[in-house]
């Protein structure tokens, strides 16, 4: 059990501090995983960005994802009843979108180059690890040098399913029992754009005071 998302994130920091002095970035699934990334990000003195991503949902059923897009990349699980043209329209719509929230949180600055840096995903726990199993198959488009998810609780079978994926999966916490995310912190607030601001506007001015 942790307090909050703060006192996660000292937690992870900890156990990912081997990291440090090498070339990486930290993605943050906005927006829960933001205050943890900041404290990881912060500790191992790497730049700390935004891991924007959507699903496109089945034409007949938009609950059902048979992908994901993100700024750059795309990952597609081929469907018979499902065209390319479908597929097009739907990954533009969604990237109008994703630059617009990337926009609005990180202004004007580029995306962080992943290729050939160690690439740590957080978030502030994982229940199925469907999202991020199909958010790590687009990363690796970018080739980096290493993929790590660093998460302060997961599901067992969210830790099976994404394991053999990754080339670290650091969770302190991986109950039996999973009721969900919440359950294992005191204070789990729903995080807002203004504290997602608050802590990259934080980070922006210890690099610079730095």
């Amino acid at each position: 059990m942790y307090y909050d998302r703060i006192e996660a994130g000292m937690m992870l920091a900890e156990k990912l501090r081997k990291y440090q002095g090498i070339p990486g970035v930290v993605l943050a699934v906005p927006r829960g995983g933001v205050p943890i990334a900041y404290i990881v990000a912060k500790e191992l003195d790497w730049p700390l960005d935004l891991l924007l991503t959507k699903k496109i949902g089945h034409p007949l059923n938009s609950e059902y994802a048979i992908g994901s897009v993100s700024l750059t990349e795309r990952f597609v699980v081929p469907h018979e009843d499902v065209t390319d043209a479908y597929i097009e329209k739907e990954t533009n719509k969604i990237r109008v979108r994703l630059r617009e929230m990337y926009k609005q949180f990180m202004g004007d600055k580029e995306p962080e180059d992943l290729k050939d840096k160690t690439v740590i995903v957080i978030d502030d726990g994982v229940a199925t690890g469907n999202t991020l199993m199909s958010t790590v198959n687009m990363l690796r488009k970018s080739e980096p040098a290493k993929i790590v998810i660093a998460v302060p609780v997961a599901s067992d079978s969210a830790y099976e399913k994404l394991s053999p994926l990754v080339d670290e999966f650091i969770c302190p916490l991986i109950p039996q029992y999973f009721p969900g995310v919440g359950a294992f912190y005191k204070n789990f607030v729903q995080v807002d754009d203004e504290e997602v601001m608050y802590y990259l506007d934080k980070l922006r001015e210890l690099k610079k005071a730095g």
